[in-house]
């Protein structure tokens, strides 16, 4: 057994022994930490990422938690706070609990994130249904030795966002008349802004929005064969030419920023009681 294989089962260890009462999670939800969890989800435990062994994380993740909610009839394993690249954490790390998650009985994951706007055809406050990504990052959780157990040492990356599950999303955009803005998803390391040049070619080469979260969540549970939507929340733009115009300071973006997200949130909360 590999070395990654034994810190998964330690961790589903953990969490099993820890499940409510027939408690059966086909589905899981992960998110930023600020992200405010709809009312309809019915907490039952709670626990934070720095608590589940073999703990890992970094001393900033003191408010990331996962969570044993209900909704729909369902139950959902919440990951309300994710570690990122730039945290300093090895994307092997970063991927440890996709897996946990796998071996947990979930084989969908809906992947919630902030991102940038590259695409001038979108709007600051909206939101973006994503069906494919380009890999920026460097890195990725497969590197180094494969697990078999895990999942197959080249994983087909065609159908990285699940068709089925992004047609069922867009059918709820549209049924409850929600603009639907299809998106490349470019992931990049951060957590510094981007230039002008950069966003001007992250644009050239197909991507409508930029984020730091995805791409190592997404490789990962493909490896591991689950089904996989990632939705964004766009709370900044940058689209090249406009960049140097906006001459804010850093509390003025953040402002801006969360202004957005509140635009956004009531939308995605809408949409997670339909897709859950």
């Amino acid at each position: 057994m590999t070395e990654q294989r034994k810190k998964i089962l330690e961790s589903v260890k953990f969490l099993k022994e820890k499940f409510p009462t027939k408690f059966n999670p086909k589905v899981a939800l992960i998110t930023e930490p600020n992200f405010r969890l709809p009312a309809y989800f019915e907490i039952k435990k709670k626990y934070k990422l720095l608590d589940i062994p073999p703990y890992i994380g970094v001393e900033n993740g003191l408010n990331h938690n996962l969570l044993f909610a209900r909704c729909n009839r369902k139950d959902v394993i919440i990951i309300n706070g994710r570690f990122h690249f730039y945290d300093g954490l090895s994307m092997r790390d970063i991927g440890h609990f996709i897996y946990v998650l796998k071996f947990l009985g979930v084989q969908k994951i809906i992947s919630i994130d902030e991102v940038a706007n590259l695409n001038p055809r979108f709007k600051t406050g909206d939101l973006t249904l994503i069906y494919d990504q380009i890999n920026l990052m460097g890195d990725n959780p497969l590197i180094g030795e494969n697990d078999d157990e895990l999942g197959v040492r080249f994983p087909d990356m065609s159908n990285a966002y699940d068709e089925k599950l992004f047609v069922e999303a867009y059918n709820i955009f549209v049924k409850n008349q929600l603009k639907v803005n299809e998106s490349v998803y470019l992931g990049i390391i951060g957590p510094e802004s981007e230039t002008e040049a950069e966003a001007r070619f992250y644009r050239e080469i197909g991507a409508d929005v930029v984020g730091y979260s995805l791409v190592p969540e997404n490789i990962a549970a493909v490896h591991a064969n689950m089904k996989f939507t990632g939705i964004g929340l766009i709370t900044r733009e940058i689209i090249a030419d406009k960049m140097m115009e906006e001459d804010y300071s850093e509390e003025e973006r953040e402002k801006i920023k969360k202004q957005n997200y509140n635009i956004a949130k009531p939308k995605i909360d809408l949409i997670l009681s339909k897709l859950i």
